[in-house]
């Protein structure tokens, strides 16, 4: 099969290997209809992230058709289509009830997360209550509503997860650091969850758009000091009872506290890369920071699923180019130099 490889930073190319194979009784094989490059994918490929050069790559967003099962499977068969959340949680741990898979307390982080999925195949594991089961077949639906069932596999969960722990309220104001994938699917997030004020803070017009398009009620384009004065102007100096931050720069993170009230959420989703933050610092106006990997399977099954499949939400639009995977290194490219929003890779 073809599956994507990471040469060096700056360059990932295709190369053709094993299929995978069942190797644990949980495992599932599936067979990838579409997957995507993350922003997350980025931080290697820019050389920001340590990663050996000639590895697997780190895609890890999928939609398929599942084509084997191990033998404690219960809940999917082959034949079956999928949404293969990045997230592996077992559903019957504290963490998995809480509705916090991303940190599942009994499977570790070396299988808790895809990795290697811009593939023709992939070695699901933990597949039995993770995967979510989308009504019929790829055929049925158009490539609009495949690109919104993709959206499920990461940046959809992950900006709602941004919005579920920042405990986004009816009524509320919130601000969206990041205009990624991601930040604009937290702008969709917030207006499912009933806010009534989303700043988007983006500098590129494409972006806006979209967020606007998605629900956000303001724009602010400008970065650090400017920008946290422009946030606080349209609060009135108040500040916002929600604050997203879904990039993970120090920029970002310091922003996304400094336009934040007293008392406010500061929901973390962006991959941190900052230097040390004294949480100690902020503790006068009682800040809560909260966020990680986002629960993709609990948000799917509970909330968004339904609210695609009704027509509520359309979180697909993010993908705004499309590729086939062996111009897999274009698709880096073009995500790199923002040419795309986010890149889709189409799997015959």
């Amino acid at each position: 099969m073809k599956s994507a490889v990471f040469v060096k930073a700056g360059q990932v190319a295709v190369e053709t290997m094993e299929k995978p194979r069942i190797v644990e009784s949980d495992d599932a094989i599936i067979r990838v209809v579409r997957s995507c490059v993350c922003g997350s994918d980025l931080w290697a490929y820019r050389g920001i992230s340590e990663k050996e050069e000639h590895s697997a790559n780190s895609g890890h967003e999928i939609i398929g058709i599942v084509e084997e099962v191990g033998s404690d499977i219960n809940t999917v068969k082959p034949g079956d289509f999928v949404i293969a959340p990045f997230t592996h949680g077992c559903g019957h741990c504290a963490a998995c009830r809480a509705g916090y898979e991303g940190g599942c307390q009994d499977h570790g982080p070396e299988s808790n997360f895809s990795g290697g999925y811009q593939a023709e195949f992939v070695r699901y594991t933990h597949a039995d209550w993770s995967l979510v089961k989308v009504p019929g077949q790829p055929s049925d639906y158009s490539e609009n509503m495949l690109k919104s069932f993709l959206a499920l596999a990461d940046v959809m969960p992950t900006g709602y997860h941004a919005a579920r722990v920042a405990n986004v309220q009816p009524g509320d104001t919130v601000a969206v650091v990041g205009d990624g994938a991601v930040g604009l699917c937290a702008v969709i997030a917030a207006k499912l969850r009933g806010a009534k004020r989303i700043i988007i803070m983006s500098r590129h017009e494409d972006r806006q758009k979209l967020a606007l398009e998605f629900g956000a009620t303001d724009v602010v384009a400008e970065r650090g000091e400017e920008g946290i004065a422009k946030v606080l102007e349209l609060t009135n100096g108040d500040g916002v009872d929600a604050s997203l931050e879904c990039v993970g720069t120090q920029l970002s993170t310091e922003t996304a506290i400094a336009i934040a009230r007293p008392g406010a959420v500061i929901g973390r989703v962006g991959v941190p890369h900052t230097e040390d933050i004294n949480i100690g610092d902020y503790f006068m106006r009682n800040t809560v920071f909260a966020g990680g990997p986002a629960s993709v399977t609990t948000y799917d099954k509970g909330v968004l699923l339904k609210a695609v499949l009704d027509g509520v939400i359309n979180p697909g639009k993010v993908f705004t180019s499309a590729y086939k995977l062996d111009d897999i290194d274009q698709a880096y490219r073009d995500m790199d130099e923002r040419k795309t929003i986010k890149s889709m890779i189409v799997l015959d």
